[in-house]
This record gives structure tokens, C-alpha cells and sequence, in this order.
């Protein structure tokens, strides 16, 4: 027996305790599961008075979602209509357990959390902890998945660790997302008109048309949306603001059922986005703010609005430009074969993503601090090259049929995914830079004296260059490339014990490898030349030279031709090799108590690759001090480089779960406790200066989910959610690594981890004439307690910022319309945040600003009108 098998049991018990308190709530059928209410009242059997039978593809087969012994959510195409689902961001007002934030940019800055757990997107060398899958296919960003949601047919959400069947990773969840196939049958079409505050557009429309009658048909779909934007800009100059959308998106299929044993299905789909996202309200000051007028800068350090009264009510930035283009296309076939005594499907894809090239004033101020992305002080080819690119290609073969006397459910497979990324980071400095870094050293007793109001300007002068380098217009073009394979096969089986009683067996073999490099393609710095020779040459004091030269050097690799600087932190160029395997699994047992409960119970491990940090500073030198006192006292000391590449992440899961359908079908209701144990998790925080990547050797989440939905008439529905989750890093999370950077984590909880997420929502419908046409009023509330929005502690006791909390909060939705007698068109007047909530969604330091946090604003109160047209 292993030796943690008493642990583990241990723990089915403490789950087994949490699940049976949970099913206290069958006493409270208001509680209702997470789909509007008004497809409630349209998903009501016949007599109008039982639920339906909601169908998923959880387990790669369709089934009952009171059948399958997974946690999972599915909300349907007139469930997201109703709730004004755009895009995957609006997720979280239908699924407690799900939440979405996004930082820098919505391409490259967004992150997927399922109970608590998930992984900061804002580098591209790091992958999501939730899979999202557009008809079966992987999409390997959060970003690549950010589109509009249009013509759908569903969306699963998958909690837990759903490895075995949805592959890489998957290790906190999967959102599984189907859109609607073309109808063989007769022609069909629809189109959707919105129009809201802050000049919002909204233009959908589709049709499906059978080409040959029964056999061919194909579908056409598409979106345009437009909005200005939501955040303010203090500049003048920007008169648009921050946070606006900018969209189109087309899809067209292809479906034949050229015999009545096999289907095939091919999709092609582009889409292209010019939002202007993301600038963020600076919330607290720099502490240099006393300085600034020594280095000839503005008093206020070019952030006229600081403060969350001013900044984050008004809604006000300071930043210039914040362009966030991409462009994407994708094609995919999918073959279903009916062989008679088994299922053969197969699915391939190809899909290319690209964020284009672009200018972000990332310094968050409204001074010429600096940027990334092209400028005109660069090259013409580099300002061409800039963003990123993915490449994804995939295969994925299944076999499923049944065995001894249909009690075996068989599914075996194989996947393969070949993935390119360049990711070509430019970052160029302005007017104000050197006196806005060089600020710091102000308050060093002594630096104004002897270096003046510009300290990095004056520690780049030379006897040949008295008056000092600027680094106006100096630039650095970074180039990562990363190639990577992933291959699997696995198995998952359903044997039937009684017929009560089934135990579930899934297994997966994953193989990864990655192949990452960086190098520096072009640059132009005549500051940090001269800087890093005065450091060499020994004209700046050893106490200073570290900071100088990382502060003028952030995105240089170090000169060819002054062999001594690479001893100095400036970014190193690398190219390296990752390789990872791992066997993930999972058991369940399920048991029908009777025809209308079964409860289950399951243990998963998961599984998420490793990769590298692919930013400038992912090798630098660590000991630059110890170097430079060893140059001073003539004992040499080697340099330690930072390792680029970080550790794969696992998890353990145990869950206990119970699905009922209640009073005479009129009520149902689901229920899941669950424990979830992280090894290595990976972690990217932002400095101030630099990303920094690494892994944790212990994270935790536990909770209990609840959710449902009660008929109380057939024209009056309730539905509503409850999610605890405790998810945090352990007292001891740092076991093995006590380094500060880790230490520091220990007892907190995760980002962006609710204790309480709470959905409540209602809906009545009833004829308004005789003629049949239908109104119906909608409300729906979600509350959230208290959450952690960055993931770094600051004060010098190890306790938050204040600012890296977002209290609790509550926001509510309504709509109202009317439907025509034959339903071909309704007319919906709605509000969403009604309340204008004004909240963060991710905290960070303001770069290059000693104590300075900003932070990244949700959605304000939005409303307008929506005409749906349908035949």
C-alpha cells in the first residue's frame, strides 16, 4: 500500500463531511444552477412544469450532466443571449467557481482562474491552468480564445482537473465551447442588433443553407463590434481613452453526412481585433515624488491622477498609448465514423495568431518615460516585426465503443501538437527617461551634488563626451522563439459494476518538449555603452554601478566588445532545451441512489507543461554585488546566471459530488467539495522592472460548490450558485525553497481568489396580449468577498498593500423584452453593473516607481437595447 494512502483517505473523509454538509441545501430550491433563468423557462419538458435534459460532452461522449461524475456547468445559446454573454470576460456573471482578469493587454495580458487556480498570462512563454476548446480544439492562449462568442450551440465548464480527456495543460479546468452546426434539414438564419452607452455596436448575423438535401449544408456567421472606451485619458492628445474595442469575425462550415455512418465537419475562421487596451488607474504614488523637481521633472511625476477617489471612480489614466491589435484564422476538420461496434473520430487543426505591430506607453504616466512596441527611433524592419506570433498545429485520434454486453465504455486515443512562437519585444526609451529612473538616486545623500539633477546622464560622461550620452531614442529589439511538441495517448473507460454502481478509469501518457532562445536582433544604445565603460573603467562608484547599468541597460544584452560587462546585470542571451513526461490519471466511482441522485466520488493528478521565462531579464546575472566587491578586493567571484526555463506544474484533486433532481423534476440541483493539492505552481510577478518567473513548491484549494435551479411555475424561475473556495499558499509553501521571493507568499491566499463568490437570479415571463407576444424581466446579482489582487507582497512587515485588495462587492444585472407570438424576433432593454461597481481585477508596481501601484479597472455600469431576429 503507498505510504500516502492514508493521507489520501484521510482526506476522502474530511470531503465526504464537506459534500453531506452541502446537501443540506436540497432544502433551499431556489439555489439553481448557473444558466439564466429565462432558458429555464424555455427548457422546460412539454407540460412545462418538469426541467430538460441538459446534455454535455464532458467525457467525450454526450451525456446527462446529472449522469457524468464531473463538476461541470453548461449554459446554452439562449442562456448566454439572455445574460449578454459577448465574450469569455463575461463568463464569471453564470459561473461562480469561473474567474477571468485581465492586465497589459487582453492578446497577451489575460488569465483563466477555475477555483481559485490559474496561471498570470502576461508572458507568452507561459501557458493557461484552464484549456478552452473551440469545437474540440485546443486553443493554446487565453488571448487566442478573446473573440467575440457568436453562434453558439454551448459552453461546458469543466472544474477540476480534466487531463485525461482534454489533454495538456488542463490542470485547474477546461472551458469546452461548441458552436452551432449547419442545418441539413431546411435553411435557417438570424441577426442581432445592440446598441449601449459608451457608443457601443454590436452587429451579428448568420445562415445555414442545405446544399444537398440531407447530405450537405454549409453556415456562415459573423460580428462586428465597436465601443469607445471606458477609461479617461489625462493626456489631451487622447482623446479616445483606454479600454476601447475594435472587432470583426467571420465563420463559415462546411457539414456532409455522406452516409448514415459517417460525418464530417470543416470550420474556417478569422477574426481581427484594433482594441485600445490596457492603461490602468495609478492608485498610489511613487515615493521619489519629493525628488522629481531635482531632475526637472513635474512635482506630481507626470501622474496628475493618483488616489482610488480620483483615479478609480473617475475612471481616469495618465498613460498616451495603449494600441492592443491581433489577427487570427484557424481551420479545423472533424470526422465522425460509425464502424458498428465502435466510434472512430478524428480532428485536426491548424490555427496562426498575431499580435500586430503596435505602441504601448507603458510607463503609466503622462511623461516620455518609455515604450514597447515600434517607434521612430527604430528601424523600419524591427517596428514590422513587433508582437507576437503563434503557430499551432494538432491531431487527435479517438476510438470508443462498448464491451461485455455494453457494461464497458471503452475510449482510447492519441494527440499530437507541434506549436512555433516568436515573440519580438521592442522597447525604446524617451525624453524624460533618464532623469525619471535616474530619480532614485536622488535620495542618496551626496548623488545631487556630485552627479547633478540627472545622475544617469552624468555617470555617461567622459572626458571626450563631458555634457553625457542621452538615452532618448535608444532601443532594444529582443527576439524569443520557442518551438514545442506535445504527444500523448491515453485511455478512458466507464464499466458498469451494477447497475447502480460505475467505476471510471482514465490514464494519459503526456510527452513535451520546448526548444526556447533569445537573442537580440537589433539595437542602438549609445547610453548604455557608455555607462557599462564607465562602470569597467572604473569611473563610477562599485555602490552605484549595479543600479546604473541596470537601469540604463534593462533590455541590452551585454556589448561584444567590453568582455568584462558580462559580469554586469544586463540580460543574457540563451538557447535551451526543456523536456517533461508525466502519467496523468483518474478513478471514480459513481452510485445511483435512485433514478433522480447519484452521487460520485473521484482522485485525479493533472498536469501542466513547464517552459521559459521569455522575457530580457529571464538570465541576468544574480550576484552583481558580490562580483563587484570582488573585483574591489581582488578576489574574483563567478557569476550566477538565472535560469530561464521554470518547472512543470502537478496537482492532486479529490472530489466528492452529489446530483439531484428534485420535486417531481421541477428542481435541480448539484453539489461538489473538493480538495486540490498544487506541486511546483508557476508564478510570474512584475517587479517594477522585471518579470520574474518561478515555481512554488506547495499551493492548496478546498471548497465546496452548490448550484441549481427551481421551477417554481412555468412562467417563474429561480436560479443561483455558492462557491467557497479557500485557495492559498501553505504556511510552509516554500519547504525546500526558502528563498524570499517564495518565503514571502507562505499564508496568504492566491490572486484573484474569492473565499465567497455568491450568483442569485430570477426571471418572469407572461403573455402581454392575446395574439401570443411574450415579455419576460430578468434580474441577476453576483456578489464576491474579499480578494488579493496582485500576487506580490510589499510592505517591509510582509503584509499587503492596501491597494492589493479588493473588497467585497455585489453586482447586478437586469433585462426586460418582449417576444413575438411565433418568437422570430424579440425586442430586450438591459442593464449590466447597474450599480457601477467600480473594481481591480490585478494590481502591480508602477515601473521604474519606487512604491508606486497601479491597477487594471472591470467593466463600469453598461446598458442599451438588443433586436434579436431569428427564422
Amino acid at each position: 500500500m503507498p505510504a500516502n494512502w492514508e493521507t489520501k483517505m484521510t482526506k476522502f473523509k474530511g470531503l465526504l463531511i464537506g459534500v453531506s454538509c452541502a446537501a443540506i441545501v436540497q432544502g433551499f430550491p431556489a439555489l439553481a444552477q448557473q444558466a439564466d433563468s429565462d432558458a429555464v423557462a424555455e427548457t422546460v419538458a412539454n407540460d412545462g412544469r418538469r426541467l430538460d435534459t441538459v446534455t454535455v460532452n464532458a467525457t467525450r461522449r454526450d451525456a446527462s450532466i446529472q449522469d457524468v461524475p464531473i463538476a461541470v456547468t453548461a449554459l446554452d445559446r439562449d442562456s448566454l443571449e439572455r445574460a449578454g454573454i459577448g465574450d469569455i470576460t463575461d463568463l464569471p456573471a453564470l459561473s461562480a467557481s469561473f474567474n477571468m482578469s485581465n492586465s497589459n493587454t487582453q492578446s497577451g495580458g489575460s488569465t483563466l482562474r477555475i477555483r481559485g487556480v490559474g496561471t498570470t498570462g502576461n508572458n507568452v512563454g507561459l501557458e493557461g491552468a484552464v484549456g478552452v476548446f473551440l469545437d474540440g480544439v485546443y486553443l493554446s492562449r487565453p488571448g487566442v480564445a478573446l473573440g467575440d462568442l457568436v453562434d453558439l450551440d454551448q459552453i461546458e465548464v469543466l472544474r477540476g482537473p480534466q487531463g485525461t480527456l482534454f489533454g495538456r495543460n488542463t490542470s485547474a479546468g477546461a472551458l469546452n465551447i461548441r458552436t452551432k452546426k449547419p442545418n441539413l434539414e431546411e435553411a435557417e438564419g438570424f441577426g442581432n442588433l445592440t446598441v449601449g452607452n459608451y457608443q457601443s455596436v454590436n452587429v451579428q448575423a448568420g445562415v445555414s443553407l442545405p446544399l444537398v438535401a440531407d447530405k450537405v449544408a454549409v453556415r456562415v456567421s459573423g460580428a462586428i463590434n465597436q465601443r469607445d472606451g471606458f477609461m479617461d485619458s489625462s493626456d489631451p492628445n487622447n482623446p479616445d481613452g483606454s479600454l476601447s474595442q475594435d472587432r470583426w469575425m467571420v465563420r463559415g462550415q462546411l457539414y456532409a453526412e455522406p452516409s448514415d455512418n459517417v460525418n464530417i465537419r470543416v470550420i474556417v475562421d478569422h477574426s481581427d481585433t484594433d482594441d485600445f487596451c490596457c492603461d490602468a488607474v495609478h492608485l498610489s504614488p511613487s515615493a521619489l515624488l519629493q525628488v522629481f523637481p531635482l531632475a526637472g521633472l513635474p512635482a506630481n511625476g507626470g501622474a496628475p491622477i493618483v488616489g482610488f477617489d480620483d483615479a478609480l471612480e473617475e475612471l481616469t489614466g495618465n498613460s498616451l498609448r495603449f494600441e492592443d491589435p491581433s489577427e487570427q484564422t484557424g481551420i479545423s476538420a472533424e470526422l465522425n465514423w460509425d464502424l458498428g461496434e465502435s466510434n472512430l473520430t478524428y480532428i485536426g487543426s491548424y490555427r496562426e495568431f498575431e499580435s500586430l505591430p503596435n505602441i504601448q506607453e507603458s510607463d503609466f504616466v503622462g511623461l516620455d518615460v518609455f515604450s514597447v512596441g515600434g517607434s521612430t527611433a527604430t528601424t523600419a524592419a524591427s517596428r514590422a516585426a513587433s508582437g507576437n506570433q503563434i503557430d499551432t498545429m494538432s491531431h487527435e485520434l479517438r476510438l470508443q465503443g462498448m464491451a461485455f454486453n455494453d457494461r464497458l465504455d471503452w475510449l482510447v486515443g492519441a494527440y499530437y501538437s507541434e506549436e512555433d512562437i516568436q515573440n519580438d519585444a521592442i522597447l525604446t526609451t524617451g525624453a524624460d527617461y533618464q532623469a525619471y529612473a535616474g530619480a532614485r538616486f536622488l535620495t542618496i545623500p551626496g548623488i545631487f551634488q556630485g552627479f547633478g539633477g540627472n545622475p544617469l546622464l552624468a555617470m555617461t560622461a567622459s572626458p571626450a563626451n563631458p555634457q553625457g550620452v542621452s538615452s532618448e531614442g535608444n532601443y532594444a529589439h529582443n527576439r524569443f522563439l520557442q518551438s514545442g511538441e506535445s504527444f500523448s495517448v491515453f485511455t478512458h473507460n466507464v464499466f458498469s459494476v451494477t447497475d447502480k454502481l460505475d467505476l471510471t478509469l482514465g490514464l494519459r501518457y503526456i510527452d513535451e518538449s520546448k526548444d526556447g532562445s533569445f537573442d537580440q536582433v537589433d539595437a542602438n544604445s549609445p547610453a548604455c555603452q557608455a555607462i557599462i565603460g564607465n562602470v569597467v573603467g572604473g569611473s563610477i562608484p562599485a555602490n552605484l554601478a549595479g543600479g546604473a547599468v541596470a537601469l540604463t541597460c534593462f533590455a541590452n544584452v551585454a556589448p561584444a566588445d567590453l568582455p568584462t560587462s558580462a559580469l554586469l546585470p544586463t540580460p543574457r542571451t540563451y538557447d535551451e532545451t526543456f523536456e517533461d513526461e508525466e502519467l496523468v490519471y483518474t478513478l471514480k466511482a459513481s452510485y445511483a441512489l435512485s433514478d433522480d441522485v447519484n452521487a460520485y466520488a473521484s482522485i485525479s493528478h493533472g498536469f501542466k507543461s513547464g517552459g521559459f521565462n521569455l522575457d530580457p531579464s529571464a538570465g541576468v546575472v544574480l550576484n552583481t554585488a558580490a562580483i563587484q566587491q570582488g573585483i574591489a578586493t581582488n578576489t574574483p567571484v563567478a557569476p550566477v546566471f538565472g535560469d530561464p526555463s521554470f518547472d512543470s506544474e502537478k496537482v492532486d484533486s479529490y472530489e466528492l459530488g452529489i446530483k439531484a433532481d428534485l420535486l417531481d423534476g421541477r428542481a435541480r440541483i448539484n453539489a461538489a467539495a473538493f480538495v486540490q493539492e498544487l506541486e511546483d505552481f508557476q508564478v510570474l510577478e512584475f517587479t517594477g522592472v522585471q518579470f520574474v518567473t518561478f515555481n512554488v513548491p506547495t499551493v492548496e484549494s478546498r471548497g465546496v460548490e452548490v448550484e441549481g435551479q427551481y421551477l417554481v411555475t412555468p412562467d417563474f424561475a429561480l436560479n443561483g450558485a455558492v462557491t467557497y473556495t479557500d485557495a492559498d499558499y501553505p504556511d510552509d509553501c516554500d519547504d525546500g525553497v526558502p528563498t524570499p521571493t517564495v518565503s514571502l507568499l507562505c499564508g496568504n491566499s492566491l490572486t484573484n481568489a474569492p473565499d465567497w463568490v455568491v450568483l442569485l437570479g430570477g426571471q418572469y415571463s407572461r403573455d402581454l396580449t392575446d395574439a401570443g407576444h411574450r415579455g419576460f424581466l430578468s434580474a441577476s446579482a453576483r456578489y464576491e468577498s474579499d480578494r488579493r489582487t496582485s500576487t506580490q507582497a510589499l510592505l517591509p512587515d510582509g503584509s499587503l498593500n492596501p491597494f492589493d485588495i479588493q473588497g467585497d462587492n455585489t453586482k447586478i444585472d437586469l433585462r426586460a423584452g418582449i417576444t413575438s407570438p411565433d418568437e422570430t424576433w424579440t425586442f430586450e432593454v438591459w442593464g449590466k453593473n447597474i450599480t457601477d461597481e467600480i473594481t481591480r481585477s490585478v494590481t502591480f508596481n508602477i515601473p521604474l516607481s519606487v512604491g508606486a501601484r497601479g491597477g487594471f479597472t472591470q467593466d463600469p455600469a453598461t446598458y442599451g437595447v438588443t433586436l434579436r431576429y431569428k427564422h
